[in-house]
């Protein structure tokens, strides 16, 4: 077998722990500069996260004209449908506005079993409203509203039957607004 040729690497000493540049301290990277890009990349995320949950959650458009002609959007026609029964509710301190009200429904093809009327429990009700509990009972309030001559429109299931869930009833609360009498004011005595 022949023998190895030396050369001058052989005598060099291997007392140091580390052997190739791979193993070397990176030239040029700082401690800081690191967390300095660390923070930077970290804010970029949370920057470009905040602002794609406000656009999934609706709050931001990014193109808000498009589409849009610039006319108002058409009001929608209300439907008459006097299957729904209306429970009437005087909120003023005019007595006798509930009874009208159940008369002008009378009169316009409501059945007199499906109309009910009475006071509320308050008496500074301000807009006269009607409510509807689901959203396809929408444009059955919107035509109960015009034939009462107009009233604001919302929906809530503050007066749905809990007993009967999909029984269609349509609540309409006379407010102040059809009132001629002002309500009393409740004066605190002096102390």
């Amino acid at each position: 077998m022949p023998q190895l040729v030396k050369d001058r690497f052989d005598d060099v000493p291997r007392s140091s722990g580390r052997v190739g540049a791979h193993r070397a301290e990176a030239p040029g990277m700082n401690g800081w500069i690191v967390l300095l890009w660390s923070f930077v990349a970290a804010l970029v995320i949370i920057v470009v996260g905040i602002f794609v949950a406000l656009m999934l959650m609706g709050r931001i458009t990014l193109f808000p004209g498009a589409g849009s002609t610039g006319a108002p959007a058409p009001e929608v026609a209300g439907v008459v449908d006097t299957s729904y029964s209306v429970l009437v509710l005087n909120a003023t301190p005019e007595s006798g506005l509930d009874v009208q009200l159940r008369d002008t429904l009378l009169n316009n093809g409501w059945p007199a079993d499906s109309v009910s009327y009475g006071e509320a429990g308050q008496q500074d009700f301000a807009e006269t409203t009607v409510y509807y509990v689901a959203e396809a009972d929408q444009l059955a309030a919107i035509g109960l509203a015009d034939v009462i001559g107009g009233a604001q429109v919302s929906e809530s299931d503050f007066y749905a039957d809990p007993n009967d869930p999909e029984q269609k009833q349509l609540v309409v609360v006379i407010g102040l607004d059809r009132s001629s009498v002002e309500p009393e004011s409740v004066e605190t005595p002096a102390e």
